[in-house]
């Protein structure tokens, strides 16, 4: 697993936040928001963020190989983090009930539900090829990216957003 400081999401968030500020469509800041985080995170192979369509979550921007394209609310790591709008950090996702094999190469993943004013509209979805990669470090960093992110949503389209 990479050192738990390998990652500086402060200056990551301002980075983040200086993409975003003068881009008001939803669909380009998230592809932008994706883009900028898989670059800057380690032993990643796969991110990319679900969007939440009637009852289930729906492939949005992402970077790494395809990947599964509809999962239903509650299945799986991404399913369960948004059906329970918590984040769920897996060390090893074979030892996770019902686990969703999009990438066999996978070993490890952070899924993130996004959440505005209240209301589930994705997650931001992470694996790596390592076991146990995503340290507390790494949880609290990608929650305050995520909540920067809708923050840049909310901003520009107001608090009821239409996402993607």
């Amino acid at each position: 697993m990479p050192d738990d400081q390998s990652v500086d999401y402060s200056l990551l968030g301002e980075q983040l936040d200086a993409l975003l500020k003068d881009e008001s469509d939803p669909l380009a800041n998230a592809a932008m928001f994706v883009a900028l985080v898989f670059d800057a995170l380690p032993d990643t192979n796969w991110l990319g963020i679900y969007v939440l369509r009637d009852d289930e979550l729906v492939l949005g921007p992402f970077q790494g190989k395809p990947a599964c394209i509809r999962i239903p609310m509650g299945r799986g790591v991404c399913g369960g983090a948004a059906e329970q709008m918590t984040t769920f950090r897996v060390s090893d996702v074979h030892d996770f009930d019902g686990h969703i094999a999009c990438d066999p190469a996978s070993r490890s993943e952070l899924v993130v539900p996004l959440i505005s004013d209240g209301r589930l509209l994705g997650v931001l979805d992470i694996d790596s090829p390592q076991l146990a990669r995503f340290s507390d470090h790494d949880q609290e960093g990608v929650e305050s990216l995520c909540e920067l992110f809708i923050k840049s949503l909310e901003r520009k389209n107001g608090a009821a957003i239409e996402f993607i």
